[in-house]
């Protein structure tokens, strides 16, 4: 599950240039001799700016800022949920001198005109040697819009099709994350190799339409199932020949649809789930918390709280029910706290608002609950179940025997498991494999992992 990250720093900047700051801006916030690259995206409005923050290194993007003011070429950008600040004068239509600052922190950071562009070496550059097209479809279910780019080995032909199905959190169609796109990669390869790919944005998110904020995995899967029924039309695809990839909770979804879906040739779950969603999350938590530097004892009785949050959002299928339940369990913990030493009640209340806000939501509330055993029985075509032995994100032991036992529960006979040594949660050959670490990895996706996926793609498309 992509969606751990822990974005460190937030901030904005806006200034009125000569008279317009409109557009993007990237500054390098050095900490502790590591460099973190902020671009801050101005749009002018009709009282002044606003503005969105991207941090491409953590994967997170279009972080909204609180405050911007700019007034005789002086800049001041307030993020207040992160205590963060920043104030800079504009130089000239490419430069703005300033500070940021976080609590007690504070050191110089210029911003320059551009966004940042980081560019691994395994993405491909263009021209490249087959067809792309930027295509939509749509969710006729929920009538949302959907969009994304169908590549082709050629402009005609008959071909097999994967579509590519993102982990948790709204992806791009390249499944972006830290300065990666591994789903480029992933469908530069196969295209390269005969296959059509069919990579879309995810609800709410690029060219998409839609609310993700109110959906949940089934609500995904029922975009999935629209980006299959649009291959199917599609002159150029061979409809008998379609297949799905998901990678995380995409691995999730794969068999939902395979399990309802018979005409469904093959799936590959990458990094896919095989135990219930509140298992899972403990299991992550506690792998997290080790890479961490968190002692065992401090480990378990993480796990053990975990498991109480995750049994009062799932207890009563009321999200309603399961906030205040959230409210009062965490007021008890800080009542525990000496009272000298406790906050005001006033930020006590705001705290605890904003962790049930977070947390109590209806995507949270379905992963936990949801056991995808009943989903795998069902599969009855060809599965690939590929993982990365330092994952710790989706662990690989726990996960790919879940997923074998329950196929082979429901008679599948076409099972391949392989577990790769080495490889983090995204396939990267990784060497502290925390997921701070991702965005330093030169590497987007193995080339093994590739390599092995497309030659059993191509037995199943004989």
């Amino acid at each position: 599950m992509k969606k751990t990250l822990v974005v460190l720093f937030v901030l904005c900047t806006s200034i009125a240039v000569a008279q317009d700051i409109s557009g993007s801006w990237t500054g390098i916030l050095s900490i502790q001799g590591t460099e973190l690259p902020l671009v801050f995206n101005f749009k002018k409005t009709s009282t002044g700016y606003s503005a969105t923050m991207d941090s491409p290194k953590q994967g997170a993007n279009d972080i909204p800022v609180d405050e911007v003011r700019f007034t005789d070429k002086k800049l001041s950008v307030t993020l207040k949920s992160a205590g963060v600040s920043y104030t800079g004068e504009w130089k000239n239509d490419a430069e703005i001198s300033g500070t940021f600052a976080q609590g007690s922190f504070s050191t110089p950071m210029n911003l320059t005109k551009g966004a940042l562009e980081i560019i691994k070496p395994q993405e491909p550059k263009k021209p490249y040697p087959y067809y792309t097209e930027n295509v939509q479809f749509t969710n006729t279910k929920e009538n949302i819009a959907l969009a994304g780019t169908l590549s082709l080995p050629a402009k005609d032909g008959k071909f097999p099709a994967v579509i590519l199905i993102s982990g948790s959190g709204q992806q791009n169609r390249d499944s972006e994350i830290m300065g990666h796109k591994p789903f480029l990669i992933i469908a530069d390869y196969l295209t390269r190799n005969g296959f059509a790919v069919l990579r879309y944005d995810d609800r709410g998110v690029g060219e998409s339409k839609g609310d993700p904020t109110l959906s949940t995995s089934a609500d995904f899967a029922n975009d999935a199932r629209a980006a299959i029924e649009f291959l199917r039309t599609r002159k150029e695809i061979n409809s008998k020949n379609i297949g799905v990839i998901g990678h995380s909770e995409g691995g999730m979804i794969a068999p939902m649809l395979a399990a309802t879906d018979k005409n469904i040739a093959f799936i590959v779950l990458l990094a896919g789930t095989g135990v219930p969603g509140d298992v899972l999350l403990v299991d992550q938590n506690y792998e997290v918390g080790r890479l961490r530097g968190m002692t065992e004892d401090q480990l378990e009785n993480a796990k053990i709280e975990n498991q109480k949050i995750y049994d009062l959002i799932k207890a009563d299928g009321s999200l309603t029910v399961a906030k205040k339940n959230l409210a009062a369990y965490f007021q008890a913990n800080i009542d525990k706290i000496p009272e000298a030493e406790r906050p005001s009640q006033e930020e006590v209340d705001t705290t605890i608002q904003q962790e049930v806000d977070a947390i109590a939501t209806p995507w949270l509330q379905y992963f936990i609950t949801y056991n995808p055993k009943e989903n795998l029985k069902k599969v009855k075509c060809p599965v690939l179940v590929l993982n990365g032995d330092r994952d710790i994100q989706v662990s690989a032991g726990l996960n790919t025997n879940g997923i074998a036992n329950a196929l082979k529960e429901g008679g599948n006979k076409y099972i391949k498991l392989q577990v790769f040594p080495g490889l983090n949660h995204l396939f990267q050959k990784c060497s502290t494999c925390t997921i701070e670490e991702y965005g330093h990895l030169d590497e987007t996706f193995s080339t093994e992992v590739l390599q092995s996926m497309t030659n059993w793609l191509k037995l199943q498309s004989k």
